[in-house]
């Protein structure tokens, strides 16, 4: 055998036996380690959560063609429209009444119509309105109907209308107009021209139906950063009732603890020198208070959330599916984020579940700071949920949605990936139990949740809205507050009104309060309201009869009237309150949801004021009402702009009827009191801010139904803990090399801030 022949013998042994070790190490490894897993399908999609479903971008641009062609008068885009125009102010999904939707989802009966209802401010006629339509059929509308009487009793004056974007940019006119009276007081208090000061709305506007009066307040503008925080100590009352813009007029000027009759007479106070100025210079923009620039470079980074076999939820359309749970989901461009038919297991659950309205009512020694109270629904909850960030607002690999509205615009517009959904993993067990006696064995679940999140930037605050839905059955539902405070210039006593966090800044104290509505339909349509507490008797022990104990007992009410059920805000309520269906479980006791609240809510509104009944919902911290279609909000958008005479009043929702055996609503407030400090610089944390409710299986089921999850951990001493065939987390290893590929990171929500003004920042 010569030389050229042992070479390739010993080429081709070497090549077989490293084919061989290959096998070998790759030998007992799970081939599907990697490989993604469709979500288990508990149900077919069959559509039928559709009935809910917002407005594509092509059914609101037919709603608009429907109505420039077929209302008989001339309709100007609502982003140039004067208040003396008609304009289409705003168009939505009309949800269809709830029987009909059963009757369609749970029947067997015909698809309910889909149809729009749009919003119209008619300036342009003898007696100006707002008017509200029914449009329909979609897609391809016929028929228009006026709901306006039907709903709110009457017409809705004109008064009322949210303030337009357009109208906005003409009260910046005006003042910016006024601000050049006074050029020297300007230079020496803010080495300004006015230009470059930015406005802020206050809201309501006035002391009584009809006006239309704000206080916009001025702050230092420097671009990169937050304003809030840099108020000049100058404010200005505008009145801009009339339906002519010419016409409107500067009425007051507030400056340092002082007020004036116009800017002109500023100006003269100033050059009589009967003012005390006080210099704000111009900062840097790395040195402005309350920059968010990093101050440090890039560390390493942080962890990274990912599912090694792909999703374990499924989204398509606007339902998502996970483990047991079924969600539809959608976004009203006022309200915000809105659920319906949330299913557990098959079972209805909750069949509607959304945001009602978001209060935000403010303290200060300044005209605009001790008037504010907003009203967030007429601003926009819905249409001002912006981009998400992928990484930060939401894991990265979460699964992101558009969602498309039409306000102020005859074009649809689009909010691209501003809900997002996820599995998030709380590093937390759901349960678990380590047992060092008897016998040797762990048993435990870890808290893998879903959750349907949003973010809305309200002028200078961002809430985050968070649904989800837990293994055990349970629903919880948390909101946080971060973004900047909002602050007054600081004079006088201010500080009994707040916390000194810069140089001229008040951080004005104020609470936040936010009211949810949740019909919950437990084993059913019908419910009743069940509440169990706690208390002591003193008993002899039975079995000497020597001594006593204190023993605690359950005492069990069923509340029958709506007045038995409106708690009010910060008073005790029965610690555990429950709708419970007609039914008992295995154990003999009805099944029930439990609502359970976490919250620490501010001091609502006293009775006395003339406001009050336009937030009424604020008394109560959980009201229980009789389910009506005729109430199917605890509020309106018209309620901000005349909290004297609202259009909605929730109080008048409780008129005693009996809530036994009802389809029944829960409104549920929760809210915090917020004094701001030098930690809210240069945002208020998420940390210690977030308040909500949860809906919790109170023997609704005969054991917990986690038991049936497929991530359940159970090992005994006497079993190889690390065999991933017994232990599913010993699994986890392999399946740490399954890296995601990640898309690239991209963000486009700065887009959009030149399709929508913003509300009230000038």
């Amino acid at each position: 055998m010569n030389m050229k022949t042992v070479l390739i013998l010993l080429v081709l042994a070497l090549a077989t036996i490293f084919a061989l070790v290959c096998v070998l190490l790759t030998r007992g490894r799970a081939p599907s380690t990697c490989q993604h897993q469709p979500p288990e399908q508990e149900d077919p999609d069959d559509g039928q959560s559709l009935v809910f479903a917002d407005l594509t971008p092509e059914e609101l641009a037919q709603v608009v063609r429907y109505l420039q062609g077929n209302l008989g008068v001339q309709l100007v885009d609502a982003s140039r429209a004067k208040p003396s125009d008609n304009c289409i102010a705003s168009v939505d999904v009309q949800v269809p009444a709830k029987a009909e939707v059963l009757q369609f989802l749970d029947g067997g009966g015909a698809r309910p119509r889909r149809e729009a209802l749009a919003v119209l401010y008619f300036g342009n006629q003898p007696d100006p309105n707002v008017t509200e339509y029914v449009v329909g059929p979609l897609p391809t509308p016929v028929y228009h109907r006026d709901v306006t009487v039907q709903k709110y009793g009457g017409k809705v004056p004109y008064h009322r209308r949210p303030v337009t974007g357009k109208e906005y940019v003409d009260i910046n006119a005006l003042i910016q107009r006024e601000l050049r009276k006074a050029p020297r007081f300007l230079a020496a208090c803010c080495e300004s021209d006015g230009t470059d000061l930015a406005i802020l709305t206050t809201a309501p506007r006035g002391f009584k139906s009809g006006d239309r009066v704000t206080w916009f307040v001025l702050f230092r503008g420097v671009a990169g950063t937050g304003y809030y925080l840099s108020p000049v100590g100058l404010e200005v009352l505008v009145e801009h009732g009339d339906l002519h813009v010419s016409r409107w007029r500067l009425r007051k000027v507030f400056y340092n603890g002082q007020y004036f009759a116009s800017t002109g007479d500023l100006e003269h106070a100033f050059e009589s020198n009967l003012l005390e100025v006080v210099r704000i210079e111009k900062p840097q923009a790395e040195a402005v208070l309350g920059s968010m620039r990093p101050r440090r470079p890039p560390g390493t980074l942080g962890p990274l959330q990912y599912e090694p076999q792909g999703r374990r939820y499924s989204v398509r359309n606007n339902r998502v599916t996970f483990q047991g749970w079924s969600i539809a989901f959608g976004m009203n461009p006022n309200t915000g984020p809105r659920l319906f038919d949330i299913r557990f297991r098959g079972e209805r659950i909750v069949y509607e579940l959304s945001l009602q309205e978001a209060l935000a009512l403010y303290g200060s020694n300044c005209p605009g700071g001790m008037s504010t109270r907003y009203f967030d629904g007429s601003f926009g909850i819905g249409r001002f949920a912006y981009e998400l960030v992928r990484g930060l607002d939401c894991p990265y690999t979460a699964t992101y949605v558009d969602r498309h509205y039409l306000v102020e615009s005859e074009t649809p517009k689009t909010n691209q990936n501003s809900l997002c959904i996820f599995e998030h993993d709380a590093a937390l067990p759901l349960r678990r139990h380590f047992s060092d006696s008897h016998s040797f064995y762990y048993g435990g679940l870890r808290k893998n949740t879903l959750v349907i999140r949003a973010v809305s930037t309200l002028i200078n605050y961002d809430y985050i809205w968070d649904f989800m839905f837990h293994g055990s059955g349970a629903v919880e539902v948390r909101v946080h507050a971060t973004g900047y405070i909002s602050s007054s210039f600081l004079h006088g006593r201010g500080t009994d009104y707040g916390n000194r966090v810069g140089p001229h800044t008040l951080g004005t104290m104020h609470l936040h309060h936010i009211h949810y509505k949740v019909d919950l339909d437990v084993d059913g349509q019908l419910n009743s309201l069940e509440t169990q507490d706690m208390e002591y008797e003193l008993v002899k022990d039975p079995w000497s009869m020597q001594h006593t104990i204190e023993r605690p007992y359950l005492r069990r009410e069923r509340l029958e009237r709506e007045g038995e059920a409106a708690f009010l805000l910060n008073t005790p309520m029965p610690r555990y309150l429950s709708f419970a269906g007609s039914k008992p479980n295995k154990w003999g006791h009805p099944r029930s949801y439990r609502v359970q609240i976490v919250s620490f809510a501010g001091e609502h509104l006293p009775p006395s004021s003339p406001m009050e009944r336009s937030i009424s919902w604020g008394r109560y911290q959980l009201a229980v009402t009789r389910r009506k279609e005729e109430e199917p909000t605890s509020t309106s958008v018209y309620n901000q702009n005349d909290p004297w005479t609202p259009t909605v009043v929730f109080a008048d929702f409780i008129d005693n009827e009996t809530i036994t055996n009802e389809d029944l609503v829960a409104w549920i407030t929760v809210g915090f009191l917020h004094v701001p400090h030098a930690e809210d610089v240069p945002n208020t944390v998420t940390v210690g801010n977030g308040v909500g409710f949860f809906l919790r299986p109170y023997n609704y089921f005969d054991e917990d139904p986690s038991v049936n999850s497929p991530d359940s951990v159970y090992f005994s001493g006497e079993q190889d803990a690390g065999a991933c065939g017994a232990n599913p987390l010993a699994c986890l290893p392999p399946a740490a090399a399954c890296a995601p590929h990640l898309p690239p990171f991209r963000y486009g929500g700065f887009l959009n801030l030149s399709l929508a003004p913003p509300p009230g920042g000038l």
